[in-house]
């Protein structure tokens, strides 16, 4: 059985996390797999929209300790040099929109890995958990740089130290998904929301998360230069001149991703 499974529908890709008998926890190979699916979805033109979700009753448990424990694992440098920087980065370089679909539990790297995503949703059933503390870590998977910026400073800390279990509801009022469906609903909501994001403006959509992405690191007067420039290269596309030509004829857009 794959540890990941992958599903390509339309300009639609769902990389699906799947090791449900360990509550889909990451080892080397699921860590390289999810790298690869990623690299996919970069190079396939015809893919607008990627989901990140999982199998069964939970999204991530986070790292599968027992390769942390094993001599002969890659052990904790190499997890976290070649197994989760790496999807951080892809995530965050993907000029695609990136929806996390948190179906269970997501804990530890599971927690953090959907923060670095563009639009987050959650069963009302799913919860969250700082994991880290409770072994004798720190959050890694760039939970310390999202974290604090969706919840703010004082939050992020106690959740981090405490390792408190969010409800979907409780990770919602902090700010750390955009919607929380019923259980009974939440596929079809998830591919309410990808097919949306599949139909729009792709390279409008890349340019505005590069400009949310500058903004963490820079000052006003930088990121206006930033919106200035990213905004000249969205006008520049095909979709733009579609866009506006449908505006101004009152029709609906047919927005082709370029």
């Amino acid at each position: 059985m794959s540890s990941v499974v992958f599903e390509k529908k339309n300009a639609i890709a769902t990389i699906r996390l799947n090791r449900p008998e360990k509550m889909n926890a990451f080892n080397r190979d699921m860590a390289l797999m999810l790298q690869e699916k990623l690299d996919e979805c970069k190079i396939d033109k015809t893919i607008r929209c990627v989901i990140i979700t999982g199998t069964g009753k939970a999204f991530s448990a986070g790292q599968d300790l027992s390769e942390v424990v094993d001599p002969e694992g890659p052990g904790m440098r190499r997890i976290l040099s070649e197994h989760y920087n790496p999807i951080i980065t892809r995530i965050r370089e993907l000029k695609k929109p990136v929806l996390a679909a948190i179906n269970g539990v997501a804990a530890g790297a599971g927690a953090n890995i959907p923060l670095c995503c563009d639009i987050v949703v959650a069963k009302k059933s799913a919860s969250f958990l700082q994991a880290f503390s409770k072994i004798g870590l720190i959050p890694d998977s760039g939970g310390t740089f999202f974290l604090p910026r969706l919840v703010g400073w004082q939050r992020a800390s106690a959740l981090m130290m405490m390792g408190d279990t969010l409800t979907a509801d409780e990770a919602y009022e902090f700010g750390m998904l955009y919607k929380v469906f019923a259980d009974e609903n939440f596929e079809s909501e998830v591919q309410s929301i990808a097919e949306k994001l599949a139909n729009m403006p792709t390279m409008g959509l890349a340019f505005t998360k590069k400009a949310l992405q500058w903004s963490s690191t820079h000052t006003i007067y930088e990121q206006l230069h930033n919106e200035d420039k990213l905004q000249q290269w969205a006008a520049a596309t095909a979709d733009f001149k579609e866009g506006v030509d449908a505006f101004l004829h009152k029709r609906k857009p047919d927005f082709k991703g370029e």
